[in-house]
């Protein structure tokens, strides 16, 4: 695998285009249309919130059927959730502007939305805006960076990455787009990701894998434990490297996944850095738990934990929090067998060993927490399974952003 530059138009066959629709945002570009001639299998996941955006479910109808997908048009500003058949008829009305303009059916395209919920889209904006994209698709990596800019709220920085990796005799490319920064949960996390690639494989094959990697990708992020309403992973292979098709597993298959699981997870902690207010990477790592299960569960614990999130703002080793948090998980543990430490860039230290608190150097902790990442890394000894999960520190400015968000 090699990691390249661009984003959703690396992969071959893939173009996109961006505009200001003026939806709710009045100064920069608030739509974005990624769009791929050849057909494409798909395969996504979505929100596990029972409070669903109608995108969301009309994403979910698409995926679920053996329909090829040729385009998504995602807005910004205005979530189109807990809006009724009003919001269905917008995503119905979004997805014929684009049938219209580029003569694919309206039954192909998918469309994706963030920002408030329940407030009604203002259509007439969203098909003149599919309008307006139409004519600027370009396969250029930076029609694919402004695009990646166009789907942010309170992100502070676009996320994108792309990948090559070799398949069936040939290069293939793996590209991805994402946008999160609040309301970030598993499961899934609140966010967009859309990704595309020119793989040629099944469509079973291909939501097989993207059903595991988000296991320990997107759904090991959190920013402050709100699972958002239109949580959507949409990726997208148009078949165009010409390999030989993936119809089962073998070495193609897993260096797919290989691919696929690393653009995720970049994607993912980029999301988890760019938390609401976030000063610095929260990452915490569980080894040697006795299932994998177990290990997700205490390590999403511990990044998930308000109290350890100030402490990670606050630069205070106060690993008490972190092995509290691990403690009302629901995983069942014997703390005599932990051992904690903390690292950064700027070192590690060990601060809890097997039941017992260890004197440490409070002037190397704060050393090692002024880092822009910092890790809790927990040693289990109970098994052989680790897991990792990503989230940000919790400052003053989450609260500020949150507190004036609609206005």
């Amino acid at each position: 695998m090699k990691i390249i530059e661009g984003g959703v138009t690396s992969a071959k066959g893939f173009e996109a285009a961006c505009c200001e629709a003026g939806i709710k945002y009045k100064d920069r570009t608030d739509m974005a249309l990624v769009f791929s001639k050849k057909p494409c299998v798909s395969a996504g996941t979505f929100t596990s919130n029972v409070v669903k955006a109608a995108c969301v479910q009309w994403d979910q109808k698409i995926v679920a059927s053996n329909e090829p997908i040729h385009a998504v048009v995602v807005n910004s500003g205005i979530a189109n959730a807990c809006t009724g058949k009003e919001g269905f008829d917008a995503c119905e009305k979004t997805a014929k502007a684009v049938e219209k303009t580029l003569n694919v059916p309206y039954s192909s395209v998918a469309v994706a939305s963030t920002g408030v919920i329940g407030m009604q889209l203002p259509v007439e904006k969203l098909t003149a805006g599919v309008e307006k994209m139409s004519t600027l698709l370009d396969s250029s990596i930076q029609a694919g960076t402004a695009a990646s800019k166009a789907i942010m709220t309170t992100d502070t920085v676009n996320k994108e990455v792309a990948v090559t990796f070799e398949a069936g005799g040939a290069t293939v490319t793996l590209g991805g787009m994402s946008k999160g920064s609040g309301m970030i949960h598993p499961n899934m996390c609140t966010m967009l990701a859309f990704l595309t690639t020119d793989l040629a494989i099944s469509k079973s094959l291909l939501q097989e894998a993207v059903s595991e990697v988000v296991k320990d990708s997107f759904n090991m992020i959190t920013v402050d434990g709100d699972t958002s309403t239109n949580d959507t992973l949409l990726v997208m292979a148009n078949g165009e490297a010409l390999n030989k098709k993936i119809t089962e597993k073998g070495q193609d298959y897993e260096s797919f996944k290989e691919a696929l699981f690393y653009v995720c997870t970049f994607l993912a902690k980029k999301m988890a850095a760019d938390g609401e207010g976030a000063s610095k990477l929260f990452e915490a790592k569980v080894v040697n738990a006795k299932s994998k299960e177990d290990a997700r569960i205490l390590s999403r614990a511990i990044v998930g934990s308000n109290l350890s999130k100030a402490a990670i703002f606050g630069c205070d080793a106060n690993f008490g929090r972190f092995l509290c948090a691990m403690g009302y998980s629901g995983s069942d543990f014997d703390q005599n067998d932990v051992e904690l430490f903390f690292e950064s860039a700027n070192g590690r230290l060990q601060v809890f060993d097997k039941g017992t608190p260890i004197v440490f150097d409070e002037d190397k902790a704060l050393e090692i927490m002024k880092a822009d990442a910092v890790t809790v890394f927990v040693d289990m000894h109970e098994g052989t399974d680790e897991a990792t999960a990503w989230g940000c520190d919790l400052t003053y400015d989450y609260v500020k952003i949150n507190a004036d968000y609609r206005s």
